[in-house]
């Protein structure tokens, strides 16, 4: 059995499953496809405005599965689990379109060397602009301002406040 690379399952994953999801109004956030341990697993993360249910991923599951089964040849001829989910309440920010949808929101940012002599910082993204990000965060008990140089960002995703 051919193991195919795995660009080539996730450009044929992301071919099938589009029509499923524009059908739905869904919107695709990422694709996976990994071995841990013994077993491979095809990771689909769906997204969409308000939220994904459990319903919507189960739906999308079954359409995914029946798309793929109904392939000849087999898109991936060794065995696998199929996950369809949400990206999650802590999703990565990725790229601009995640960024400026999280403005207003309380994100966590990890950076590659330490401003004010933190690496990580928690807050809510007040301002954008194509090379900083401004953080309204919480240091001790008191409300601050803090700008950051985008190309200091090694990580950042939305967060969950406590």
């Amino acid at each position: 059995m051919k193991v195919l690379s795995t660009a080539t399952v996730i450009e044929t994953v992301n071919r099938l499953v589009q029509p499923i999801l524009d059908e739905h109004h869904f919107e695709l956030f990422d694709t996976e496809f990994v071995k841990e341990g013994p077993s491979w697993y095809l990771r689909v993360y769906i997204d969409k405005k308000g939220g994904i249910t459990l319903e919507d991923c189960v739906n999308v599951s079954d359409q995914l599965s029946a798309a793929l089964d109904a392939c000849d040849p087999d898109p991936i001829p060794q065995q696998y689990f199929l996950e369809v989910s949400s990206p999650g309440a802590e999703r990565p920010l990725r790229n601009e379109k995640d960024y400026e949808q999280a403005v207003n929101q309380y994100i966590h940012v990890s950076l590659y060397q330490a401003v004010n002599g933190k690496k990580v910082y928690e807050g809510t993204l007040t301002e954008l602009t194509p090379d900083t990000l401004t953080l309204d965060w919480l240091n001790k008990t008191r409300h601050q301002k803090l700008t950051l140089q985008r190309k200091l960002i090694a990580k950042a995703r939305l967060a969950v406040k406590i």
